[in-house]
């Protein structure tokens, strides 16, 4: 997750628990991918927008596919806050949460792999370690995407056969309603 003290960008889903506490801790509006099921959202971001925090220019970018309302964060041209669209020689899962492969591919092929090769990446979280990446390198180097097409990709993703994540069935209602589990 990516954090700025007035406004906390949320990329589609995240850590929910810490959200709703920093939210209550530090009275900051809390800033949501346009179209997310969440009932915590203060304000809601559409592609293209720009949030400006000072001299800090934010530039969502929507990035679905992972899941159906996620967005990925250029920040001053230069950095790009992928959350879980573009990982360092990955990407994220696309078999729940409204997740489509296809969708996936097209935003990773079409918007984040035009912007400068030397863009930097900084994923919303990574298994191996790295922190960043640029785009010039994923391009380059990221296997989920090296020499497929748009329907090798698609079913590259379906042949994954990915158990689900543990506690998913609390994680989703708790994503949509920040951090509280309903009841």
């Amino acid at each position: 997750m990516k954090i700025f003290l007035y406004y906390p960008l949320k990329r589609g889903g995240f850590k929910p628990k810490f959200f709703g506490k920093l939210k209550t801790a530090t009275g900051c509006l809390g800033v949501v991918p346009k179209n997310a099921q969440v009932t915590c959202a203060d304000r809601f971001l559409k592609d293209k927008e720009i949030l400006a925090v000072g001299e800090i220019q934010i530039q969502a970018i929507a990035t679905p596919g992972h899941t159906d309302s996620h967005l990925a964060y250029l920040v001053n041209n230069k950095y790009l806050l992928t959350g879980d669209s573009l990982l360092i020689r990955g990407c994220g899962r696309t078999d729940f949460q409204g997740g489509d492969a296809g969708v996936l591919y097209d935003v990773v092929t079409q918007k984040l792999f035009t912007l400068p090769d030397d863009t930097l990446v900084y994923p919303g979280h990574d298994y191996k370690g790295q922190t960043v990446s640029s785009i010039g390198e994923e391009k380059r180097f990221n296997q989920r995407f090296v020499s497929r097409d748009r329907l090798d990709f698609i079913q590259f993703m379906a042949s994954l056969n990915l158990s689900n994540p543990k506690k998913i069935a609390e994680a989703v209602p708790a994503n949509q309603n920040c951090g509280r589990l309903k009841n």
